[in-house]
C-alpha cells in the first residue's frame, strides 16, 4: 500500500461522520463501534496534521479544512463504489457525471433533450441533483453545475448556455375566461402567483408595461420553483409568470395560456460551470462541448 493514502476505513469513518454530524450515527452505517470510528478520525486528523473537526461540549463540527476535505473524499469514495459496481456487475467500463441542476430548467428543458446526448456518448451516465441555490463546488461533491444568473460563480469556467428570454404570464384557460378584462385594471385584480426566489419579477413586469405595481399585485401564494409556479397556474389557481421556453409544451397542449402579449425582458442566463483548477474529464468535455451547443428552441 502506498505510504502518502490514508487507511480505506479511516477515509469511510471520517466522510460518515463529517455527512451524519456524528460518531455515533456514523458508527451505526458503517458496523462499528463509536470509540473505533473515534479513532480512526484521531488517526487521520494525527497523519494529516490538522484538524478536522471542532469538538466542543460533545458537538461535532467540521472545520474548514475539515469541510473541503470530506467533499473530495465523498467524492472519490462515490467513485470507487460506482466503479466497483461496474465491474461486479460485469459491465462495461463507463462513465458518471454528477450535475447540480436548477430544478425546472431540468424538468422542462434539459431532461427532454438528454436522450440525444445518451445517444452520442452512450458510456456516460448523467446524474441530477435539484440545486435552487448557490453553492461551494469544495463543500459538494459535484463535477459541474447549471444555474441561473448574469455572471460566473468565481473560481468556475464553462459557457452560457442562452439567455432566458421572455418571461410571460400564464395561467388556465378557464381563468382567463374567467377574467374577460386584461387590461391595467383587469389585470390587477386577478390573483397573482408569485416565485420567491424571483422576488422582484411581477415588480418589474409592471414597470416594463409602464403599468402600476399595486399592494393587490403583490399578493399572493409564493412558491419556490417555477414547477410549482406552472401547476398553480394550470389548476385556476392565478396568474404566474415564467419563463416562455420552460412552459412551452404548457403552451403547445393548451394546458396554459397566455392572456395578454406583454412580457418581461430577462437578460440574465443559464450557465454550464466547473470548478478551476481540477481537471476536466473526458465525459465532462463531451458535456460540456454537447450542452454549450444547443439552443433555446
Amino acid at each position: 500500500m502506498r505510504k502518502d493514502i490514508p487507511n480505506l476505513g479511516a477515509l469511510q469513518a471520517f466522510e460518515a461522520s463529517a455527512r451524519l454530524g456524528s460518531f455515533t450515527r456514523a458508527a451505526t452505517e458503517l458496523a462499528l463501534t463509536q470509540s473505533a470510528v473515534g479513532r480512526q478520525v484521531a488517526m487521520l486528523e494525527q497523519r494529516l496534521g490538522v484538524p478536522l473537526f471542532s469538538r466542543v461540549r460533545k458537538r461535532l463540527t467540521l472545520t474548514d479544512v475539515g469541510r473541503e476535505y470530506a467533499a473530495r473524499i465523498r467524492r472519490h469514495l462515490d467513485q470507487i463504489r460506482r466503479d466497483t459496481l461496474e465491474i461486479s456487475a460485469g459491465h462495461e467500463m463507463g462513465f458518471v457525471l454528477e450535475l447540480a441542476v436548477v430544478p425546472t430548467f431540468a424538468t422542462q428543458w434539459l431532461i427532454p433533450r438528454l436522450p440525444d446526448f445518451s445517444r452520442l456518448h452512450p458510456n456516460v451516465t448523467v446524474n441530477l441533483s435539484a440545486r435552487s441555490q448557490p453553492f461551494s463546488f469544495q463543500e459538494h461533491a459535484y463535477d459541474a453545475a447549471i444555474y441561473f444568473g448574469d455572471q460566473f460563480w468565481p473560481n468556475t469556467r464553462g459557457g452560457l448556455i442562452f439567455s432566458e428570454g421572455e418571461m410571460v404570464p400564464i395561467c388556465s384557460p378557464a381563468f382567463r375566461d374567467a377574467h374577460a378584462q386584461w387590461d391595467e385594471a383587469g389585470f390587477e385584480r386577478c390573483r397573482h402567483v408569485h416565485l420567491s426566489t424571483r422576488a422582484h419579477a411581477w415588480r418589474d413586469w409592471y414597470a416594463q408595461q409602464e403599468w402600476e405595481y399595486t399592494v393587490h399585485a403583490s399578493r399572493g401564494p409564493r412558491y419556490e420553483l417555477f414547477t410549482m409556479v406552472v401547476a398553480a397556474a394550470a389548476a385556476g389557481m392565478g396568474v404566474g409568470l415564467a419563463p416562455r421556453i420552460l412552459v412551452e409544451q404548457e403552451l403547445r397542449t393548451g394546458e396554459l395560456v397566455i392572456p395578454v402579449d406583454r412580457h418581461l425582458d430577462v437578460h440574465q442566463g443559464y450557465y454550464f460551470a466547473y470548478p478551476e483548477g481540477r481537471p476536466a474529464s473526458g465525459a465532462l468535455e463531451q458535456f460540456k462541448q454537447w450542452v454549450l451547443g444547443l439552443t433555446p428552441a
